[in-house]
């Protein structure tokens, strides 16, 4: 596979060969051959971003995908309508980069949810902007939001993010509020440097009604500066935690969801952690990604995309189209490997493969 710099390899021709589909069961879902069912949809439309978050992208940016190289609004409507109809899929999210870069995000919202009535529509963004058009995407379909804020220390946001706009962040979770986007989750990576910040970011999340989630740091920054020995785990997270809170193990809401919650000083509020390097869950993984350019990837860390976009663009049918998806699908790896000897670090970075 040809690579681009910075993160974003080319996809395949829509003329390459199909990903074999033997042995694989006569059924609609998108199964893989270790028994999962992948309902989680993941969209990425775009590789920009306002922010430059150390753990995703290089201070430069990743390249700018041009324009025609993205899957239109129309496209995507389509992909979505074939994935809940015709492969099972039940829940989509949008993300990036960031999504709200992306001129066109209300308009890709109202055709989603035309094209898949009743599915829930969700988007992972970084907030900046979002109080603006928070309303209009409410009205074109979106049900809610995640919203990564790492830390509410403004200097530690600064060095992190290689951006001075946690107000402006601050200012998206408000406004998705006010439209009733919810319930709101709040995504935190953790890193060393704001490790110390967590306890307060968790009162802050409880008293603003949102869920809180932290995410180990995976091995998917451009600058390919993750080390195993230097990453936060759960663990170290906890007790940081637990410094000043009382926390109590409830365990996961449904097997395929990746993160673990605990109870908050007794609850009802709850802090979740998703620890995808300590504590895999890829063995109950639900998940199908759709690459900006409009391939599938099967896996998070799987650097195999199989090409929908050609097809879309050279009159393929939808039934075509959802037989390449599942071949895809049925391909899909067993984990993600980080602990083998022999792992080797996807190509895409996270802005270019989308969260």
């Amino acid at each position: 596979m040809a690579a681009i710099a910075l993160g974003i390899p080319a996809v395949r021709r829509a003329d390459a060969a199909a990903p074999s589909m033997a042995g694989r069961p006569d059924v609609a879902g998108l199964v893989d051959r270790f028994g999962r069912v992948a309902h989680d949809l993941r969209i990425s439309i775009t590789s920009a971003c306002s922010l430059r978050c150390t753990y995703c992208m290089p201070a430069e940016g990743l390249p700018v995908i041009p324009r025609d190289e993205l899957l239109s609004a129309d496209e995507i409507g389509r992909l979505v309508g074939i994935a809940v109809r015709d492969l099972g899929v039940r829940e989509v999210r949008f993300t990036g980069g960031e999504p709200l870069t992306r001129g066109d995000l209300v308009d890709i919202v109202r055709r989603s949810a035309e094209a898949a009535p009743g599915t829930p529509l969700a988007l992972t963004t970084n907030g900046i902007g979002l109080d603006k058009r928070a309303e209009a995407l409410r009205d074109a379909g979106l049900g809610r939001v995640n919203v990564s804020l790492d830390t509410l220390d403004r200097e530690h946001f600064a060095r992190l993010t290689r951006r001075d706009r946690l107000p402006a962040v601050l200012a998206g979770i408000a406004g998705a509020h006010r439209a009733g986007l919810g319930p709101i989750k709040v995504n935190a990576v953790l890193m060393r440097q704001t490790l110390h910040d967590a306890p307060a970011l968790l009162a802050w999340a409880i008293e603003h009604g949102c869920r809180l989630r932290f995410i180990e740091q995976m091995p998917l920054d451009a600058d390919e500066t993750w080390r195993r020995e230097h990453m936060v785990d759960a663990d170290e997270l906890l007790a940081e935690l637990r410094s000043g809170f009382v926390l109590e193990p409830v365990g996961r809401e449904d097997p395929a969801a990746p993160a673990e919650e605990w109870l908050v000083d007794g609850g009802p509020a709850t802090v979740g952690i998703i620890a995808s390097v300590t504590r895999p869950f890829c063995g109950a993984c639900d998940r199908t990604r759709l690459t900006a350019e409009g391939a599938v990837r099967s896996c998070l860390f799987g650097d195999d995309e199989t090409d929908l976009r050609g097809l879309l663009r050279s009159g393929a049918g939808d039934d075509e189209i959802a037989d390449r998806w599942r071949a895809a699908m049925w391909g899909k790896k067993a984990g993600h490997g980080i602990d083998d000897v022999d792992f080797v670090r996807p190509i895409r970075t996270m802005g270019g493969i989308g969260g």
